[in-house]
């Protein structure tokens, strides 16, 4: 190949990355306003429970704290990850990312059970407007960290099956990346759901 096609070939995976990045970010610009937008119909909906129940009598914050817990912890052991990634410790980040996808699978399960519970309780979606928009919010942050763990699944076979490669450890920045922008949205849940609902 002459230097002036491995000029080329350099110039267009440069473009490629700088595409990449910029189509990720536009990515999480649309979700933000998504749970903009969901934040919005929350804190006008909340007081409209039309006779029935209002987020302090149906949730349990010292539940609703473990899951929380479990996902904070998530985001660090990410981190740890990531760390591991830079020294390139291929079975450490291997091991990271495990530890971390059963914390955020131990969160998607306590909040499915929350959900059954209500609904169980007679308290689903379409009891209030209070309700559906907490099931609304709650539940598309949910599915977001259910996506995420299967992402993570195939990140999880990529290090292990091709190691550290640009490409794989690119992956996992935007993953990581991905995974604390839902962390950050899980904490505005759990304040302004939870805590003040609570109040």
């Amino acid at each position: 190949m002459s230097e002036h096609s491995l000029a080329h070939h350099d110039e267009h995976h440069v473009d490629m990355d700088v595409v990449d990045v910029f189509g990720f970010w536009i990515y999480i610009l649309t979700d933000l306003i998504l749970f903009a937008s969901l934040f919005a119909g929350f804190a006008v909906l909340h007081g409209n429970t039309f006779g029935g129940p209002s987020i302090k009598q149906i949730t349990s914050l010292p539940y609703v704290l473990v899951e929380t817990l479990f996902l904070l912890a998530s985001s660090v052991t990410y981190g740890f990850a990531m760390l591991a990634s830079y020294g390139g410790k291929k079975n450490q980040v291997g091991a990271w990312l495990i530890i971390t996808f059963f914390l955020g699978l131990s969160f998607v399960a306590m909040e499915i059970n929350e959900f059954v519970h209500l609904v169980m309780e007679g308290h689903s979606w379409q009891v209030s407007g209070t309700l559906t928009s907490f099931f609304a919010l709650v539940g598309t942050h949910g599915l977001h960290v259910s996506f995420g763990l299967l992402w993570m699944i195939v990140m999880i076979v990529q290090v292990f099956k091709f190691g550290l490669k640009k490409e794989v450890t690119r992956r996992l920045t935007y993953l990581g990346l991905f995974w604390h922008f839902l962390d950050i949205v899980w904490i505005f849940v759990f304040t302004i759901v939870y805590l003040m609902g609570a109040v």
